[in-house]
């Protein structure tokens, strides 16, 4: 069973998206867009970019970077690893809401993205209510 992305409504009027694995846990939520077709359109380029190769930005400067899109994996402030999605054109389309212990911990984050949005269907049904 593929993952679905599931398009909801803010109370405040704005869009969103989840995506959901097929054991139904929520492995992405994206950012608010203001209309439906922006929304849809962050989805389809989610689903174009997960199957990104993954740069570690951990290791020694000086490595050879890779070309969009891709994944980053970077320390953050508190010094955990998180990663971020960038799509073809370099912007930052997703990233880690919170920061893992744990390089392996990072990286099956971004294994549980890039299994589920393959073949994800879009579910609007939350917006007829």
């Amino acid at each position: 069973m593929p993952g679905r992305f599931i398009i909801t409504k803010t109370p405040k009027g704005f869009f969103r998206f989840s995506l959901q694995a097929a054991n139904y846990q929520t492995v992405l939520t994206s950012k608010n867009y203001s209309s439906l077709a922006t929304c849809r359109d962050g989805v389809e380029t989610i689903k174009k970019n997960a199957q990104a190769p993954i740069e570690d930005q951990t290791l020694k400067k000086g490595s050879p970077t890779l070309k969009y899109p891709k994944y980053e994996i970077y320390f953050d402030s508190a010094g955990k690893y998180r990663y971020r999605l960038l799509a073809s054109n370099g912007l930052n389309v997703a990233m880690a809401e919170d920061g893992y212990a744990t390089k392996t911990g990072c990286q099956n984050g971004i294994d549980a993205i890039s299994r589920a949005a393959v073949d994800a269907q879009i579910d609007e049904s939350a917006l007829k209510n």
